[in-house]
């Protein structure tokens, strides 16, 4: 796969929000990006609105989203088979993205389950998503490093990799830097171990960093291979599980201006972005 796909994530910057971002504010900024050329949107998730209360009303903003004239994608996040059950009633989704620790300790907090209980959700969504013709992206998260104390390594991390892939068939996976513990050496490392081992699979990063580090990480993965890339603009959000208020997501204009400089297509349309730059100061005050 040598063709750039940026992932512009409004539902990871929304969700840590304290403040209630009103419904129709968050399908207007979104109807936005729509506009811009990204290759997906992850715009909002079905999770339980006690864990994660600023995501309660994804179904309605599904339902003012304007997807007549973009060629963009919708990514919904799920935390569960009930969540994928209720998702995967919506056509105009095509993706269902679900967390997967390799750290035990994040796993239960983030989804209340154990990595093994985790490997049989997936097992379980990934039927679903066969049965409805959607396609399962798995965010391989804590995929950088683990501040639990627990093992971690890159075999760790390639072991899980492999089983998602040969085990359940997963075709999709984004490696996660959940804490922003990556570095330019560790994000080179994993790319060129995962992406020649499984030529079938499509690797993204996801990951969260602090805005002057962004270009710098970016070039790593890119140049071992990565061809998809999350952002947020702004740097907006990051994983209300983690609570790190320093590393927030990837900023998604740090990137364009990156492959701007190396002249790598990218597919977006600057003078829409500028204007979704521009509302997100009203999302995000």
């Amino acid at each position: 796969m040598s063709t750039l796909k940026l992932v512009e994530c409004p539902r990871d910057a929304m969700q840590g929000l304290h403040d209630y971002i009103p419904t129709n504010l968050k399908a207007d900024y979104i109807n936005q990006l729509l506009k811009c050329g990204f290759d997906t949107i992850d715009f909002g998730s079905f999770v339980s609105p006690k864990a994660i209360p600023q995501m309660r009303d994804t179904a309605e903003v599904l339902s003012k989203l304007d997807l007549k004239n973009t060629n963009s994608k919708l990514l919904a996040i799920i935390a569960n088979e009930r969540g994928a059950e209720d998702a995967v009633q919506f056509s105009e989704i095509n993706y269902l993205g679900y967390p997967f620790s390799v750290s035990e300790e994040f796993q239960l907090r983030n989804t209340n389950a154990t990595i093994e209980e985790s490997f049989k959700r997936v097992e379980a969504i990934s039927n679903l998503c066969v049965e409805n013709k959607k396609e399962l992206v798995v965010y391989l998260s804590m995929g950088f490093g683990n501040p639990y104390g627990e093992e971690w390594s890159a075999d760790i991390v390639l072991k899980w990799a492999k089983r998602l892939n040969e085990d359940l068939g997963v075709k999709i996976m984004a490696l996660s830097d959940t804490i922003g513990a990556a570095t330019l050496e560790s994000v080179h490392y994993l790319f060129r171990a995962l992406i020649p081992s499984m030529p079938e699979v499509e690797f993204g990063a996801h990951l969260h960093t602090r805005p002057e580090y962004a270009q710098l990480i970016v070039e790593s993965a890119y140049n071992a291979g990565c061809r998809r890339f999350d952002g947020a603009i702004k740097g907006f959000g990051g994983c209300p599980m983690a609570k790190d208020d320093l590393t927030g997501n990837m900023p998604t204009e740090e990137m364009i201006t990156f492959f701007n400089s190396k002249s790598i297509e990218h597919g977006v349309d600057e003078m829409e972005f500028e204007k979704s730059m521009s509302l997100a100061l009203a999302v995000f005050p």
